[in-house]
């Protein structure tokens, strides 16, 4: 049997590279033939993923983290010229303590410099996969990174948290860094979500973040008015539009202020990893995540794996560390099964230290019953 393992980061526990290798170990216990091909989303594990797809390399570079303070973070360079930022890297859920996430303190101030970083390595396109943000900024601070100027209604400077988003009232572009007038950008996005509304930004994603019912209000009154200031200077409105949600609104303000082409990141890395010529001749693919639940339908890679599966006629099993949809949404993502790793009910720092054995073991276990 020929197998392909297509996994995406199994979140605190591996990234997609050890899961593809925990998958392919158990398969090849029950006599498999297996090629590795990790891939995501746009979220974690998105630069890793393209950069080992394109043979490319990774730079260190200073960047701000949601709060401002220093860091250093990643950014790819592949030989054509592509350069890869991961949102989270700078701007993530990660690089905050449970007591300080507050979407309105926090800004993709550190993405922009990530994206400045990229520029000045001579990069001529740039991906920007925006999963895992801690912020809820509509990308204000990461344009403001780049050299725009956010205004009140006095003619003030905004800092571009997400706090200060209902008080812009003019967003000056013209200090952009030119460069970037010649670098096409693509967003890669890891959810479908609209910029605001009950399925928007803060409504969906703020309380994973930090903000209380009071906040999340606030931060979509201020995505509102965000979208509505860039429209009437002629920038694209972007309220309503598919993925502009993704990142607390960043997909939507990299639209509306760089320029950007917001994409599904899913099919995107999946694409480039070479996942359709790897499904070639394969009798099974095995992919999965840390959680199977309705977020995995709207953009998340087992989906776009599963999509790739059905396209090539090959059957896609899932393997997650839990699973959360009622059975008729796993077999409409293009599942033919969703298994749950490990026993139930175990600690989470177990199951989480666990992960890899888990995986192997019920990798192997799939792989047996369809031999």
């Amino acid at each position: 049997m020929r197998v392909v393992a297509a996994p995406a980061p199994f979140k605190a526990a591996l990234g997609a590279a050890d899961a593809a290798a925990a998958i392919a170990l158990g398969a090849r216990r029950a006599g498999a033939e297996v090629r590795e091909v990790p891939v995501a989303d746009g979220g974690e594990g998105t630069l890793d993923a393209l950069v080992a797809a394109g043979r490319g390399r990774i730079i260190d570079a200073p960047a701000r983290d949601p709060l401002g303070r220093p860091v250093r973070a990643a950014v790819g360079l592949l030989p054509d010229g592509t350069a890869i930022v991961e949102l989270a890297q700078a701007s993530g859920y990660e690089r905050l303590a449970d007591h300080e996430r507050d979407p309105e303190a926090t800004s993709t101030a550190g993405t922009g410099d990530l994206i400045r970083a990229a520029l000045d390595a001579g990069c001529t396109r740039i991906i920007v996969g925006v999963g895992g943000s801690a912020t809820t900024d509509g990308g204000l601070g990461l344009a403001i990174a780049l050299g725009a100027r956010a205004l009140d209604d006095h003619g003030e400077e905004l800092s571009g948290t997400g706090g200060t988003l209902m008080h812009v009232r003019r967003v000056d572009l013209s200090g952009l860094d030119p460069r970037l007038a010649g670098v096409p950008i693509e967003v890669a996005c890891d959810v479908t979500s609209p910029l605001v509304g009950p399925a928007g930004a803060a409504a969906v994603f703020g309380p994973q973040k930090g903000a209380t019912p009071d906040a999340v209000a606030r931060l979509d009154t201020g995505l509102l008015n965000l979208a509505a200031v860039l429209a009437s200077q002629g920038l694209p409105d972007v309220a309503d539009m598919p993925r502009a949600g993704a990142a607390g609104g960043a997909a939507g303000g990299m639209m509306a202020m760089l320029g950007a082409a917001l994409t599904d990141g899913g099919a995107l890395v999946t694409g480039a990893a070479g996942l359709a010529d790897a499904l070639a001749d394969t009798d099974l693919c095995i992919t999965g995540e840390g959680r199977l639940d309705e977020q995995t339908l709207t953009g998340k890679a087992p989906a776009a794996v599963a999509a790739a599966c059905a396209a090539a006629g090959v059957p896609c099993v899932g393997l997650f560390g839990q699973v959360d949809v009622p059975p008729e949404l796993i077999g409409s993502m293009g599942l033919v099964a969703a298994l749950a790793i490990g026993p139930p009910r175990r600690p989470l720092p177990e199951a989480l230290a666990a992960t890899a054995d888990d995986l192997a073991i019920a990798a192997e276990a799939t792989v047996a019953r369809r031999m």
